[in-house]
Order: C-alpha cells, then structure tokens, then sequence
C-alpha cells in the first residue's frame, strides 16, 4: 500500500498524525493535572507545535512540487505561508 504513495505525501500524512498525536496527549495531560495554570502552560506550548508543523509540511509540498510549479508560483507560496505566520502571530 504505501509504495503507492508518493514520499511527499506520505512524509506530510505521518507529520499530521504526528501532530494529532501530541494534541491528544496535551489533552489527556489536561485532564490528568486538572489545574487551569497547568493547562494554560499545556495549552500555550501547543501554539509552538502548529505553526512548526505548518511550515514543515508546506516545505515538504513545496519540494515535491518543485520540478512542477514556476519560481513565481514559490514566491507567491511563501508570502501566503507568510501572511499566515503574520496573522496568527500573538500581539
């Protein structure tokens, strides 16, 4: 099943579970303390986890797409990734 599956894909899908995976566990960590304090430092290093995920699959994309898109496609992918690191950036 997986030689099916471009590298790139698969690399991006294992990335997301990953991620899941931690946003589980942060919840379950949640639960388990039952202290607000604790939950909002839990909660807070999850902000650190999305973004670093985001950008690494968007670069994973954007590698495997490489031979297929333009060089003015690439500049237009990293401002959006940009502008979305700019919008959700705190403060």
């Amino acid at each position: 099943m997986f030689s099916l599956l471009e590298k790139a894909v698969l690399s991006i899908a294992l990335l997301r579970i990953f991620s899941g995976s931690i946003e589980i566990f942060a919840a379950f960590l949640m639960i388990k303390f039952n202290e607000i304090e604790k939950t909002l430092i839990i909660n807070s290093s999850l902000a650190f986890v999305g973004p670093l995920i985001l950008l690494l699959t968007t670069a994973i994309g954007i590698i495997g797409m490489s031979a297929k898109i333009s060089f003015s496609k690439f500049l237009w992918i990293f401002l959006g990734v940009a502008l979305i690191i700019y919008g959700v950036k705190k403060g």
